[in-house]
């Protein structure tokens, strides 16, 4: 089976962050020091083990040339560049007519972060009856929302998910897309209504994720809030949510089928408390299953993994010891 490629659409103008994206394009905006939309992106797809992107370029591309190169963190990048801006379908077309025939492509957006786990993707993709299937989110509403009743009004609600799902920016392509007679336009306007009409359209879902599309300066302002304590991690992400002399709590997001690696800890004595998701800690000796709402203790130089059966989300509440791991066996290439 070949291997999947990655094309990340980057040629946008970025015109509602301007000042910003007068200078660098918005893939190439920080979210939080030295670590940009695309580092993101691009990481997220070496994680995946997609290990070779295609970069749609047309604004400022030399710039993100610059910062990419041929090669970033383990994942071989070309670059496919637009001469003119001809909408999402023109840059995508681009960058199919690159690739070998009936070659697995996920395209995503050039402003989307997101938690999803795209080997998952992937791999549903690949056993999907649809030529395309394009990652799917619940609606998150932009206004907080008020209830009522007869003639009452009862209750606010802010910005509530809504029973609702909009299209989260991120496609898995089998092979080749079938554009049938259009040619420029943006491709979510054009192909995906034809193809959803002749029943060629899956999806893909992920419900209670982080994402966001930074169009803004709102946007990005809540993204780099986000970020301010939060590390990137091949499984997922570490979140420092509590700091002080007495005790460190930290949100770990683990994705289904992920792990973190085999480690210890030479002084952090910690309790991990299961929010969500299933999996189970790879002891030395025993493995112990969790669930929600379970809660496991973790001893000093107790050698361990947590693996992830389901999207898990947990809080580690330790000693303050930040910086104590030690790592006996890592399974990824990228930290």
């Amino acid at each position: 089976m070949s291997k999947t490629v990655g094309m990340i659409l980057c040629g946008g103008f970025g015109k509602r962050l301007r000042p910003i994206t007068e200078k660098i394009p918005k893939p190439l905006i920080e979210i939080k020091d030295d670590y940009t939309i695309l580092d993101k992106q691009l990481f997220d797809f070496k994680s995946a083990g997609v290990d070779h992107v295609l970069l749609l370029t047309g604004f400022l591309s030399d710039k993100i040339q610059e910062r990419y190169g041929d090669e970033y963190m383990g994942v071989k990048v070309e670059y496919i560049q637009e001469t003119e801006p001809l909408g999402t379908l023109n840059a995508i077309k681009l960058g199919m007519d690159s690739l070998e025939n009936n070659r697995q492509s996920v395209i995503r957006n050039g402003d989307v972060v997101a938690d999803l786990n795209i080997k998952k993707m992937i791999e549903q993709g690949r056993k999907s009856d649809y030529p395309l299937s394009i990652f799917i989110t619940q609606m998150v509403s932009p206004y907080g929302i008020v209830e009522i009743s007869g003639d009452r009004l009862v209750s606010f609600k802010e910005k509530p998910v809504l029973d609702y799902y909009i299209n989260g920016g991120i496609y898995f392509s089998q092979g080749e897309i079938d554009f049938g007679e259009f040619d420029v336009g943006d491709i979510e306007k054009t192909v995906f209504p034809m193809l959803a009409k002749e029943n060629k359209l899956g999806y893909y879902k992920e419900d209670g994720l982080f994402w966001m599309a930074i169009d803004t300066t709102k946007e990005l302002e809540e993204i780099r809030k986000e970020y301010k304590n939060r590390e990137d991690k091949p499984w997922g992400y570490e979140k420092v949510l509590i700091y002080t002399e007495k005790y460190l709590t930290k949100e770990l997001f683990i994705k289904e089928g992920y792990q973190t690696s085999f480690h210890f800890h030479n002084k952090k004595d910690e309790t991990m408390y299961i929010i969500s998701g299933a999996g189970y800690i790879e002891f030395e000796d025993r493995k112990e299953y969790f669930g929600k709402n379970d809660t496991i203790r973790i001893k000093p130089r107790e050698k361990h993994s947590i693996v992830a059966m389901e999207n898990t989300i947990l809080h580690e509440v330790s000693t303050p010891h930040l910086d104590d791991t030690e790592r006996v066996e890592d399974y990824y290439e990228i930290r």
